[in-house]
């Protein structure tokens, strides 16, 4: 079971980055309409970002793999609900603080909570498939 879970984080590490990577490519145009002068401009990341987020990802599956495993979630239903869960209780909630105490414009925000939903889902199932 464990070898299971390594061979999921591992392919949930790639098949997220890839899905954020091609959410971004899609969605930051209309982030950029509707903010305006207040979007971040996204250049397209050199190696060593790459390399970051790959990393990021990783730590976020194995740490959700891990959370699943002790909650005894790892069945697809459960993973699913760990997923919005999680959601709901980090991604939103730090995301909905920066908007309200740093002024981040909304658009970016609903952008990065997308996205975070996105990797969690994708994550959840993966990991809930191969357990």
């Amino acid at each position: 079971m464990i070898l299971m879970i390594g061979i999921g984080i591992a392919v949930a590490t790639i098949a997220a980055f890839v899905l954020s990577t091609v959410y971004y490519m899609l969605a930051t145009p209309l982030e950029q309409r509707i903010a305006g002068g207040r979007a971040v401009e996204r250049d397209r990341p050199g190696p060593l970002k790459i390399v970051a987020e790959l990393v990021r990802t990783a730590v976020l599956a194995s740490g959700f793999a891990w959370v699943a495993a002790q909650a005894g979630l790892l069945d697809l239903p459960g993973s699913l609900l760990l997923a919005l869960v999680l959601w709901l209780a980090f991604p939103v909630v730090l995301l909905a603080g920066s908007v309200g105490w740093d002024r981040a414009p909304v658009p970016t925000a609903v952008l990065h909570s997308g996205d975070w939903l996105l990797k969690l889902l994708l994550i959840a199932v993966v990991v809930g498939l191969l357990h």
